[in-house]
């Protein structure tokens, strides 16, 4: 079964008969600016992808790791984990995870037989969870905002531990969170945790099909077996790598995705009537709109389309997600968001 994502402009570009090039488009949670491409080695495209030590280098050291996996994004990973730990416990038939959020982890669960069990913003009781069972985290949560601190996830990192469960938290957006709350240096000797970055939504460039698996050897060995060779491509490699250590344009990104979210924040607690809405919540790269019960959200995401303009209406139709607009973008949004309620 495939799941519906933002950034599928083409396909709604041509329900609605807009030509994509007049769309405004905030349906993802991608950062409107992305690293500047350096000039790539011509070599980058003539050799087969190799293991590079340098960006590996980087990476641990952007991620505070001691270990990692180059991914060709998080989805092959999200899809292969339930395969790999019903191998290491096949006593394992149940996962916790989160109602509202990225569903392909749900999807990859499901399909492997697994029992899922949902949990709202609090996470699921120690005296409910199941043993030899695993519990998936997004954090933060894509697309409530919702953010745990590290305090409680390593607490459950421990509870988890004696009862032979996993922990897999996908922190795809937490390059934003300051201070970080990023779990990735909790994972030491640890055989029960695995955790996902994202590299393309804070560095703009999710094109390059490039993220990070954190966890112990022996887990990045078993995906490494199964995945097989040549999965990241050269120019991605070497992309990612200037861009990881390059502190400098990493802390311009930082200040710009902290303004355009609060404008953004503010274009929509402007323009979508306060009765219609119960919250409004998310990220620096993200913000989300919950409406009441008995509005009809569907309508609002069909009549920002019917303008051009491209948001993610959530998977249960009650909210919608607004990826960051630049600057001389935000006038447009407002006008289509003002057009609706007149």
């Amino acid at each position: 079964m495939a799941l519906i994502h933002g950034g599928q402009l083409q396909q709604v570009a041509k329900q609605f008969n807009i030509a994509p090039e007049n769309w405004l488009d905030l349906s993802t949670g991608i950062a409107p600016f992305s690293y500047p491409i350096p000039d790539i080695p011509e070599k980058s495209y003539q050799e087969l992808p190799q293991s590079s030590h340098d960006l590996e280098t980087a990476a641990k050291h952007y991620y505070d790791a001691n270990s990692l996996l180059v991914t060709n994004g998080s989805q092959a990973i999200i899809k292969l984990l339930p395969t790999l730990w019903s191998e290491q416990n096949s006593h394992s038939t149940t996962v916790y995870l989160p109602e509202q959020g990225y569903k392909e982890h749900a999807l990859a669960w499901q399909t492997a037989g697994f029992t899922l069990c949902w949990y709202q913003d609090e996470l699921p009781a120690f005296t409910e969870i199941k043993k030899n069972s695993v519990l998936v985290i997004i954090n933060p949560n894509n697309p409530t905002g919702q953010l745990y601190n590290r305090s409680i996830l390593i607490n459950y990192q421990e509870k988890l531990a004696k009862c032979n469960s996993l922990l897999v938290i996908d922190e795809a957006f937490i390059d934003v969170i300051k201070p970080s709350q990023s779990m990735t240096n909790t994972i030491n000797n640890s055989n029960n945790t695995l955790i996902l970055r994202s590299f393309g939504k804070f560095f703009g460039l999710a094109g390059i099909r490039i993220g990070f698996l954190i966890g112990e050897e022996t887990w990045l060995e078993k995906f490494r077996e199964h995945l097989g060779a040549w999965q990241v491509n050269g120019p991605a490699q070497y992309i990612a790598g200037k861009a990881l250590v390059d502190k400098r344009w990493q802390k311009q990104q930082q200040q710009n995705l902290k303004t355009l979210s609060a404008r953004l924040r503010a274009v929509l607690a402007e323009n979508v009537p306060f009765e219609f809405t119960t919250t409004i919540s998310g990220t620096d790269l993200f913000q989300t709109v919950y409406f009441k019960e008995g509005i009809d959200v569907e309508h609002y995401y069909v009549a920002l389309c019917q303008q051009g303009v491209y948001v993610r209406l959530t998977d249960d139709k009650r909210a919608l997600r607004f990826g960051l607009a630049k600057v001389e973008q935000l006038e447009r949004l407002a006008n289509a968001l003002a057009s609706i309620n007149n």
